[in-house]
């Protein structure tokens, strides 16, 4: 339960459950790293959590089949009419444990894949392997975007019969309803009138900063009073900060660090324009914040990203590692008055139309119902 999108899809799923008169337990391994801990900056209601300590991220045989045993356990002896698992490797190990304990209604979130076009092809073999062993010890496969179903079916990993699109809930309302804060421009040192590109994501590879370093350089030289706001920390962090002061850029950029996600929506108010250059994702939480914030937002055509960064309607969506687009995309959402505020317009209508966490948590509810009769 780091802080990251599947995990506080998680959570609202939790609270929404609880808030119709369900008992819920989470169970889930230790949460540590650089990202910080969810249950630790998140208010919720009270509810059972289980920590299973062999129930880790990484690959890691003996662990994996212990976890598996403490699982299969424990769902034999609580007797839980539904178990719904999140995250590949917990997905693979939960859904096989449930299964084996023969809980009436297996059930399952993808919110990325561990297989793409990035990876290993010996690694995707065995990634898809193991998915497509565990979709048969599942009853249904939900998935936080369309292009989640596509990629699955086009992998043989299951029919796409199994699959269900149900938009990843969040919290919209402090995002619907935000606005940009002078004392906290000031804390960040983004001058008084400098328009600003911002990301929200852990710093780490794959996330996109390789790109996102190279289009503000570019972007930079153009647009004098630009200045680039990131939200986040991790593991990329020296090499951010060793290329930014390469680059001559190190005043005009600000780090936020870790923000507890309850807080995220008073950073996005201060962008002008949000750049997600994420080479893998599920349906980017980000983006949808963005949007909900009335900020159009940039992306590559992967995953789920053009289902909510539609091309000229809420952002501009780039062909993966196409940089140069992404540079030009976004001068000209700088350059163009009024363009920004109409595309943050479309987005917020988007927004409050799909991705209520309490419209995700009502139709995951019908789907339990539906299939336990």
């Amino acid at each position: 339960m780091i802080v990251g999108g599947a995990q506080e899809n998680t959570l609202f799923t939790i609270v929404g459950h609880i808030q119709k008169g369900h008992e819920v337990v989470l169970v889930t391994g230790p949460s540590p790293g650089p990202e910080g801990e969810l249950l630790k900056n998140s208010d919720f209601p009270d509810f059972e959590i289980i920590e299973v300590p062999d129930l880790v991220r990484e690959l890691n045989p003996f662990k994996d089949y212990s976890a598996y045993k403490e699982l299969k356990k424990l769902f034999k002896d609580r007797k839980f009419d539904v178990v719904h698992t999140h995250s590949s490797k917990a997905g693979i190990v939960g859904r096989a444990a449930a299964w084996k304990a023969k809980v009436p209604f297996v059930t399952h979130t993808v919110h990325g894949q561990a297989f793409h076009a990035y990876e290993k092809a010996w690694k995707n073999f065995l990634y898809i392997t193991a998915e497509r062993w565990a979709a048969k010890r599942c009853h249904k496969i939900y998935a936080v975007a369309q292009a989640m179903i596509d990629q699955c079916v086009k992998a043989k990993v299951a029919p796409r019969e199994k699959y269900k699109v149900v938009y990843s809930g969040m919290e919209i309302d402090d995002f619907l309803n935000s606005k940009p804060e002078p004392e906290l421009r000031k804390k960040l040192g983004i001058p008084e009138g400098a328009r600003v590109i911002g990301a929200v994501s852990r710093l780490f590879p794959m996330k996109g900063y390789e790109y996102f370093l190279p289009a503000a350089h570019a972007v930079a030289d153009v647009c004098p009073d630009v200045h680039f706001l990131i939200v986040g920390d991790g593991s990329m962090r020296q090499w951010m900060n060793e290329k930014i002061e390469k680059m001559g850029l190190t005043d005009r950029f600000h780090f936020a660090g870790l923000v507890p996600p309850n807080e995220v929506y008073r950073y996005i108010a201060l962008m002008d324009i949000l750049a997600h250059l994420s080479l893998r994702e599920g349906l980017p939480r980000c983006v949808v914040q963005a949007l909900a914030s009335g900020k159009p937002a940039l992306g590559f055509k992967l995953d789920g990203t053009p289902e909510v960064v539609i091309d000229g309607e809420t952002g501009y969506c780039a062909n993966a590692e196409d940089v140069k687009t992404v540079i030009a995309n976004a001068i000209h959402i700088l350059s163009t008055p009024g363009l920004a505020e109409k595309m943050g317009e479309n987005g917020k209508k988007m927004v409050a139309e799909k991705f209520n966490w309490h419209k995700m948590a009502d139709i995951l509810e019908e789907e339990y119902l539906e299939h336990l009769k």
